[in-house]
């Protein structure tokens, strides 16, 4: 990794006065890779179940919301292993806008598909996934800033954003799913929504522990980011599958009901 000259104090270095940046390794791009190929043959296999004739119609759309989700994300990472999608931020480290772009995207795909499965209403739908981008601008201007005070407000911002999020997936959705009455598919969507709560709650706190306090290093950054990838989109992905099948399977049919 490329680094600042030597006895220069990376906390307070600008942008414009780097003479070197701190970049990832090969450990971490190798890593990138291994993630691009996962989220792809996910992102594949979504599209192959969704065009089968065999495939329920009201099953097509959760494999072509993951399809999306996972493909996505795979521009993302082409987009950052190839060295695009970055620019030099605060203490000369190399951050990933392009990341923040995708996860407003994905994320709100991933709230979409989450509200469709609990049978919310649109309006209330639309407000999380408008919440999820906010989240993602104020995490943005958050990291590309340079007044202390200016970068913590963000990243604060970012923060009260995340909350309305996670409080609509525990509770309104929930209760959606639970109005159904289906003691299957309340016990999945519980599954599901904790996993995706859970592993979007830690995102910030390599935030926190990366840009913001610049104790993680950047390869050490963008590898948990990875594992965090993996297990909100794909291990999502594949999850969400078992649960739409409970979409499509009439109840005379319960005892045949298969996993993918």
């Amino acid at each position: 990794e490329t680094m600042p000259e030597e006895g220069a104090d990376m906390d307070v270095v600008l942008p414009a006065d780097c003479l070197s940046i701190q970049e990832i390794g090969a450990a971490a791009g190798a890593f990138m890779v291994f993630t691009w190929l996962v989220l792809l043959v996910a992102a594949l296999f979504m599209v192959f179940k969704a065009v089968q004739p065999q495939t329920e119609v009201s099953v097509k759309k959760y494999y072509y919301l993951n399809a999306f989700v996972c493909g996505v994300t795979t521009f993302s990472y082409f987009a950052m292993f190839s060295g695009m999608g970055w620019e030099t931020i605060e203490g000369c480290r190399q951050f990933f806008y392009i990341r923040l772009v995708e996860f407003a995207i994905t994320g709100s795909l991933v709230i979409f598909s989450l509200g469709v499965l609990a049978e919310q209403d649109y309006p209330t739908i639309l407000a999380t996934m408008g919440a999820n981008v906010g989240m993602c601008f104020a995490t943005y201007v958050g990291s590309v800033g340079t007044v202390p005070i200016v970068k913590w407000l963000w990243f604060f911002i970012a923060l009260l954003l995340f909350v309305p999020i996670v409080y609509v997936l525990l509770r309104e959705f929930r209760q959606s799913v639970i109005d159904k009455n289906d003691p299957q598919r309340i016990e999945l969507y519980g599954r599901v929504s904790l996993l995706i709560i859970i592993v979007w709650a830690i995102y910030p706190f390599v935030w926190l522990l990366s840009v913001g306090m610049h104790a993680m290093g950047v390869s050490l950054e963008v590898i948990c980011y990875c594992i965090l990838d993996i297990l909100s989109k794909v291990f999502y992905s594949f999850m969400l599958v078992n649960i739409a099948l409970y979409d499509s399977v009439p109840p005379e049919m319960e005892s045949q009901k298969e996993y993918v």
